[in-house]
């Protein structure tokens, strides 16, 4: 705007030069260097000068947009002072000048007093005849306007809708679209459907597309309305591509709400626009297709075909919106994508690096096993021409097709040897390594392969972060090779030549392999003994600790304080080192009171993948909350559950108790202390004419006693609300399982779907839910064991309780690994949760802690042959515990 403003020779400065006739500012300087907020506020001055310098005063309203638009905060007094000034050049005619001052007016923060100085201006520039500046007037004036004056431009708004002039109309469009997203303005603007109705019959292809968002706006709440409108413009009169591409995002929407009914009509409509003469359409309901739920490959070959021949278009954003949609439906539905595998190769030398990137990706995910290794191949070329941030995109996508192609882990697991040798940065590693150890995880097959690779790594890693999870690694799986002396040289040299961070974690490393590996100790305890010169006070301590540990003998106490890691829950030890802390007590702190952490200190690096093309930038690791310390956070909150003592245990996922389609969505989660049990019913109300207070849900169960309710004093539209019942744990433990029967009660207010205000007087009412199943799980916390060999020797074998049983339900060893698994809520320990395919017995082997703190362990021998059999074995410090378990099922 400012390079094509008209300057005298005479008034040239230091920042300007005159070029083929015009004035531009000179290469290398710009005027919003360095700007500062005092000094451009004191230039408004400017606005006083006589004469006024259109120019200057141009020049100082983009320094405000452009300090605004960076963030810059301006006090109360500031803006005041700032919309005042630049309401006083209204009295100059220069069209740039004016449009520049209704921008600054609606980016400023005006006070609804302070903006009816400007109102009436803003409406004269909006009645005017001068079109140059009617458009930025009405969207000014939309953004100050303050409600109670808004029927003062009603009958102004309602002329402009349909103004001759495309810019004015779509002003109007726009500034009104914002203004229904209020109650009150909504009301009036449903009064303006002819006037709308007119927009969209425009010729000009912007103003027909604002005019249906608006359309659309005022009836998304009437499914009947939007459905009439969908019938009426799917089948002709709109021309424009803008308007077609949300026609084509209501109709989805439609679909997606409309699941049980027939929407054949509207996908009929979808494929007609694939062989529109717009290739945004194409493009838009090509992407419509393959992201609605419940089509089958068949249904979605269309779109894919299109998308195929975008593939070879000559512009570069159709190619990329192509291939980034053809990745996204590689993940769903692969054999669809095959088709397109030629192209994809295709467009691996393209120089625009994303494109590249997504078409190797997208070919990861459609690949078969027999063409790994030539994809391998290819990736290893292709790897040196991109940047890291690409790279990491490929590496998840390696990591992907590890887990489907467990028989290739080798080759892959090989490239990911190479690519850590190259050059890279730390995120780039660390997605490498996250690979390595996720095939490790999912394949114990490539056990020795992976942790030999990684062991090389580390003798010439320059990030500490990554050697010490290495060490970790090595620590807790070299011990279980078939030769695991060959990493010890690998973790001394980490005592030898690292920082004392990576040395500490090398020293407990070593620790762990003489806690495992008897044969090895005597070598290990020479190699302790080394560190106890060692410069770092916590490389000595840890060090001394170890090597007093491993030369008592003692394999429960090196089983104690090696092998198994501190479980219990770091916000809720805090929580209760405070709480001691401020409440001093003559008893000493109890650790047996700290909720045990709901995962293992081992985390396994996740194996999903980012389809985005550009990693997000790095944040800082901040410590995250377990959902069990969030909603033991929200119940210490609530006086009434105060006296209950720490939470032992809350379910793992909320129980639905209706479907979502239904008038009430509830889902219960279910919170496990010492003696009551606490359920937690989320309640939704999706009746936008209805308001309910006093929610509560009434429960019946056998051997549970309820002690009281705590109500959702109000529960509005799609509001979410949350409702408890307290209950008494039943003192037999065999009791605990049960079935209640669960009622929704309430008090129902009708009310207004349009302005949400509820009628004065209500009526009773309830809505039965589904029965809710409680389990023996709620009495165990998962406990991960290293070693589930030495703590099951450990136990004592005369507390153990034996049984044997028949699960016809199951289809399969993994199908019953799975049920046991939910159906104890116990840990499986030593990866025993999967199944080796084609296996036809196994073993599960679980761990937990009981209610009152002791440790409990499962072993369970599994057999398929029609149906499993299995024989349940269970050891506890306590038999009634063991017999609990085994007669359980």
């Amino acid at each position: 705007m400012m390079l094509g403003l008209k300057k005298d020779k005479k008034d040239e400065d230091s920042g300007y030069e005159f070029i083929d006739g015009h004035w531009e500012i000179k290469r290398g300087i710009t005027p919003y260097l360095s700007l500062e907020k005092t000094a451009v506020l004191q230039e408004t001055r400017t606005f006083n000068e006589t004469p006024l310098s259109a120019r200057k005063c141009i020049h100082v309203l983009a320094k405000i947009i452009y300090m605004i638009n960076q963030g810059e905060q301006l006090t109360q007094n500031e803006a005041r002072e700032a919309f005042f000034a630049t309401t006083r050049l209204f009295q100059c005619k220069d069209v740039t000048l004016r449009r520049m001052v209704h921008l600054v007016i609606k980016e400023l923060p005006t006070a609804p007093d302070d903006a009816i100085i400007a109102t009436s201006s803003l409406t004269k520039d909006m009645t005017g005849r001068e079109d140059g500046y009617r458009a930025t007037a009405i969207r000014s004036l939309c953004k100050i306007t303050d409600i109670t004056m808004l029927t003062a431009i009603e009958r102004y708004l309602k002329q402009a809708l349909v103004d001759r002039n495309p810019a004015v109309s779509s002003a109007a469009l726009v500034s009104t679209l914002h203004l229904g997203k209020d109650n009150s303005p909504a009301e009036m603007v449903k009064r303006w459907t002819n006037e709308i109705n007119e927009a969209l019959s425009s010729d000009n292809v912007i103003v027909q597309y604002h005019a249906l968002g608006l359309m659309y706006s005022v009836k998304k709440h009437d499914r009947l309305a939007v459905s009439k409108l969908l019938a009426k413009y799917t089948k002709g009169g709109v021309k424009s591509p803008y308007a077609t591409c949300l026609l084509i995002r209501i109709a989805c929407k439609v679909i997606e709400e409309n699941e049980q009914d027939s929407n054949s009509a509207l996908i009929d409509f979808l494929e007609s626009c694939l062989r529109h003469k717009s290739e945004i359409v194409i493009y838009e309901a090509a992407r419509a297709l393959c992201n609605l739920p419940n089509l089958s490959g068949k249904d979605i070959a269309p779109a894919i075909s299109v998308l195929q021949l975008f593939l070879s278009s000559p512009k570069p954003t159709l190619r990329f919106a192509a291939v980034k949609t053809l990745n996204k439906v590689a993940s769903k539905y692969p054999s669809s994508v095959t088709m397109c595998n030629l192209d994809l190769e295709h467009l691996i030398s393209d120089t625009n690096r994303s494109i590249a990137t997504l078409a190797i990706t997208t070919l990861l995910k459609t690949g078969n096993e027999g063409s790994i290794e030539r994809l391998m191949k290819q990736i290893q070329s292709f790897m040196s021409e991109i940047p890291d941030e690409f790279k990491i995109i490929v590496v998840k996508a390696i990591q992907s097709l590890c887990i489907k192609f467990p028989n290739k882990h080798d080759v892959m697991i090989n490239l990911c040897s190479t690519m850590l040798r190259e050059e890279g940065g730390y995120q780039y590693k660390e997605a490498i390594v996250n690979t390595i150890i996720a095939v490790l995880e999912a394949n114990p097959g490539s056990q020795d392969t992976a942790l030999h690779h990684l062991s090389e790594f580390i003798e010439d890693c320059e990030h500490g972060v990554l050697a010490t999870k290495i060490l970790h690694l090595l620590g807790r799986e070299g011990p279980k090779t078939k030769s695991p002396s060959k990493f010890i040289r690998y973790i001394y040299n980490r005592v030898i030549l690292e920082n004392p961070t990576v040395r500490a974690a090398a020293v407990t490393s070593l620790a762990k392999f003489g806690a495992v590996c008897p044969d090895l100790k005597p070598s290990i305890l020479v190699l302790l003994r080394r560190c106890l010169h060692d410069s770092h006070d916590e490389v000595r301590d840890r060090a001394t600790f170890y090597l007093h540990v491993l030369e008592t003998n003692n394999p429960s106490l090196i089983n104690y304080y090696i092998l198994d890691n501190l479980q219990a829950s770091i916000v809720g030890l805090q929580s209760l080192l405070v709480h001691y802390i401020d409440n001093p007590s003559a008893q000493p702190f109890n650790l047996n009171q700290v909720p045990i952490t709901t995962s293992p200190a081992e985390v396994t690096p996740s194996s999903k993948t980012d389809d985005t093309v550009m990693a997000e930038p790095r944040k800082p690791t901040v410590p995250t909350k377990t959902r069990q310390e969030e909603l033991a956070e929200k119940l210490a909150e609530i006086p009434e559950f105060g006296r209950l003592g720490p939470l032992f245990k809350s379910s793992p996922k909320p129980l639905e108790l209706s479907e979502t389609e239904t008038e009430y969505y509830v889902q219960c989660n279910v919170h496990t202390f010492q003696q009551h049990v606490v359920l937690q019913f989320d309640v939704t109300n999706t009746l936008q004419d209805q308001q309910l207070e006093q929610v509560t849900v009434q429960v019946e169960g056998e051997n549970y006693h309820v002690l009281g309710h705590l109500p959702c004093p109000l529960l509005t539209y799609n509001t979410p609300g949350t409702c408890y019942t307290l209950l008494q744990l039943p003192d037999d433990p065999s009791l605990v399982p049960t079935t209640f029967t669960c009622t929704l009660k309430f008090l129902v207010k009708d009310c207004d779907p349009t302005t949400g205000q509820a009628d004065d007087v209500g009526y009773e009412d309830e809505y039965v839910l589904e029965d809710m199943e409680v389990g023996v799980n709620i009495l165990f916390q998962r406990v991960f064991k290293t070693n589930f060999i030495a703590s099951w020797e450990e136990m004592d074998s005369q507390n153990q309780a034996d049984e044997t049983y028949t699960l016809t339900a199951a289809k399969s060893l993994q199908d019953a690994v799975e049920q046991l698994v939910t159906f104890f809520g116990m840990q499986p320990c030593e990866r025993s949760d999967r199944v080796t395919e084609g296996k036809n017995s196994h073993i599960l082997l679980l761990a937990g802690q009981y209610l009152d703190g002791n440790e409990c362990l499962i072993t369970t021998k599994m057999v398929f042959d029609g149906a499993v059999n299995l024989k349940i074995s269970a050891r506890s410090a306590n038999p009634d515990i063991s017999d609990l378990l085994v007669s359980s099922i």
